[in-house]
């Protein structure tokens, strides 16, 4: 059994998914993939104590307090190359971004590879159903283009800015891209 409940924020209305326990998914209005890693029904529950946490750990961020990822119990659904990317995300500081490739670098090293793909990173990056907490807006194309958002690129430029980071390397691309 899944639930539900809605939030508001400062990018729109944020809707929390949770197996009864845990969060399982974090998905903005319109965001590209939304509810796909939950198999079934999502039924309305606004009480549950995951959400409460959830919610109270969002108004902190929201107010620039950067409370920690490790607070709340989280449980995406993936396979483990995802699983790998999503915990790397949760290592990119706030404030500040990391490339694909560095990413893939990463994975690389942590798995005895020479090499791993960058786009094989960006599907995974593209795929994180626990979007913010699990900061995949932190992640920026090689050259500094914003790409890659399934929340949409506004919503992208909003949080990096709310956490201060440098934008004057990064730039919109001309064609928007949601991996």
């Amino acid at each position: 059994m899944f639930y539900k409940t809605d939030c508001n924020s400062p990018v729109g209305v944020i809707t929390l998914g949770s197996d009864g326990g845990n969060l399982v998914g974090l998905w903005m209005t319109g965001q590209k993939y939304f509810g796909d890693t939950v198999k079934g029904e999502m039924r309305p529950n606004d009480d549950l104590p995951v959400f409460q946490q959830t919610k109270a750990w969002l108004d902190r961020y929201f107010n620039r307090e950067k409370p920690e990822i490790s607070e709340l119990p989280l449980a995406p659904a993936g396979g483990e190359f995802r699983q790998a990317v999503w915990r790397i995300l949760c290592e990119i500081p706030y404030g500040q971004v990391m490339t694909y490739g560095k990413i893939a670098e990463k994975i690389a090293r942590r798995r005895g590879l020479k090499r791993m793909s960058a786009q094989a990173v960006g599907g995974a990056v593209g795929h994180n159903p626990i979007s913010l907490i699990i900061p995949c807006h932190r992640v920026v194309g090689a050259d500094g283009s914003l790409t890659g958002y399934s929340g949409g690129l506004d919503k992208k430029i909003k949080l990096l800015e709310f956490e201060g980071v440098d934008m004057s390397k990064l730039y919109r691309p001309k064609k928007e891209t949601a991996l």
